[in-house]
């Protein structure tokens, strides 16, 4: 199905799930079924390669060690895919395709799942746009520190920096495939930041003493922390925003959008597992919650690969933004030309002021390992896990045997268990940090 920008605004359809409701769906203000397959790949991996895979040494591989660090990665990787897959295969239900997550839970459950859906993934989206900005903050910063002894600026003002930067650049990228160009600058990005993190890290880890590898902390903050981790891992390769990335891929749609999965799965994981490795081995349990602050080098090389993760952070946030810029351009009809004045002011202070919030809420509270875990257990896991197995079942219940429905509804329990516990122990290292730092800290 393919929606022209002149053919929205007013145009509204009705979805009837079942009998006992019917759910009112805007058309989208934004470009659909106009991209491949490799684009959508190169989408999907740009959120699981962002500046987000410095982190993981320090947020998976030091609280659950080598078996375990490897073990968690390696799992998630793959109930990620199949995850990802039964959404994928759903999109279009009921002789109908389904372009936006809560379109779909509505669809299949009614009113109230499509509000908490949203809910869910919005707040999961607001979350990783924090993580972003933070880690935008925190190459900036890494920057300023290479050449200067003073230290005046603090991480709070470059994390402003960066909220700016994310604003100029929601301003002038409309929509998500408006992103084209844009996604082979961040992959030259992410190969900077990637590359110069695994040779200086190898660097580091041939020339030093051996590590200690032991996993930090006190028996009842060892669970918390391997719980945590485990919630980190599964953060690491879902977006939250699945049907949002397949309403922009060309038809045959399922077909398509399961080569992109492929495609993200298979090559789009590799320098996420060889940063994660590399660095823990490099480091072991001191590794850093960002990595390009222990690596030791040129400062050249050191300033190239923190510019490079400062702007390919800004466009990988765009992405996470996307479905928050979609539902305001379609709810006040914001089509045509993105020139148009109504609609550039529209963008400036409608985007600008999502961003301002964004970037306060990154600044007051820079722990980005605890939003990392934190939103992996109250949105990542249901999104993801939970409901997707719960869909693919109500969905498809007439074609599945009833081995099949016994093995989701295993999925689905285990990781509901699974979020429970994982929110708690966020929960509990927000609580912990925030006793250790300030409001607005300087990291």
């Amino acid at each position: 199905m393919e929606v022209s920008n002149d053919d929205i605004a007013d145009t509204y359809r009705k979805l009837h799930a079942n009998e006992h409701f019917s759910i009112e769906i805007p058309e989208t203000a934004h470009q659909i079924s106009q991209d491949s397959w490799l684009q959508a790949g190169f989408v999907l991996t740009t959120g699981i390669n962002s500046a987000y895979v410095l982190g993981y040494s320090g947020a998976v591989m030091v609280p659950l060690g080598w078996v375990g660090g490897v073990i968690a990665l390696i799992v998630a990787t793959a109930v990620s895919l199949y995850a990802n897959v039964l959404v994928a295969r759903i999109h279009e239900v009921g002789g109908k395709r389904h372009i936006r997550y809560r379109d779909l839970a509505g669809f299949i459950y009614g009113k109230r799942a499509y509000a908490l859906t949203w809910a869910l993934q919005y707040v999961n989206l607001f979350m990783i746009n924090v993580g972003y900005l933070i880690l935008a903050g925190q190459a900036l910063k890494a920057v300023y520190v290479i050449y200067t002894d003073e230290h005046d600026m603090k991480l709070p003002y470059f994390i402003i920096i960066a909220g700016f930067t994310c604003v100029l650049f929601a301003i002038a990228t409309p929509h998500l495939s408006a992103l084209r160009v844009w996604l082979g600058f961040s992959t030259l990005f992410s190969l900077i930041y990637i590359v110069v993190s695994i040779v200086l890290s190898a660097r580091d880890g041939s020339r030093s003493p051996s590590r200690d590898y032991d996993i930090p902390g006190t028996k009842v903050g060892k669970i918390f922390s391997t719980i945590g981790a485990m919630a980190s891992s599964v953060f690491a390769f879902n977006t939250g925003m699945l049907p949002e990335i397949q309403a922009t891929v060309r038809e045959p749609v399922v077909k398509n959008m399961l080569k992109g999965l492929y495609f993200q799965f298979t090559v789009g994981v590799l320098p996420l597992y060889a940063v994660a490795f590399v660095g823990y081995w490099a480091y072991g349990s001191d590794a850093s919650s960002y990595l390009l602050n222990s690596v030791s080098g040129p400062h050249w090389v050191k300033t190239l690969a923190n510019i490079a993760a400062f702007l390919q952070t800004v466009i990988a946030l765009h992405i996470f933004a996307s479905p928050m810029y979609e539902y305001l351009d379609t709810r006040y009809g914001i089509k045509g030309s993105a020139l148009a004045f109504r609609n550039l002011s529209f963008r400036i202070g409608v985007r600008g002021t999502y961003l301002a919030l964004t970037t306060f809420v990154a600044a007051i509270l820079p722990f980005i390992g605890d939003f990392m875990s934190l939103t992996g257990a109250i949105s990542t896991f249901p999104l993801t896990f939970i409901l997707a197995n719960h869909m693919y079942v109500v969905a498809k219940k007439n074609e599945l045997s009833s081995i099949s429905k016994i093995w989701h509804w295993i999925n689905i329990i285990f990781f509901s268990c699974l979020a429970v516990a994982a929110a708690i122990a966020g929960v509990r290292l927000i609580v912990v940090d925030s006793k250790h730092y300030n409001i607005f800290a300087d990291l």
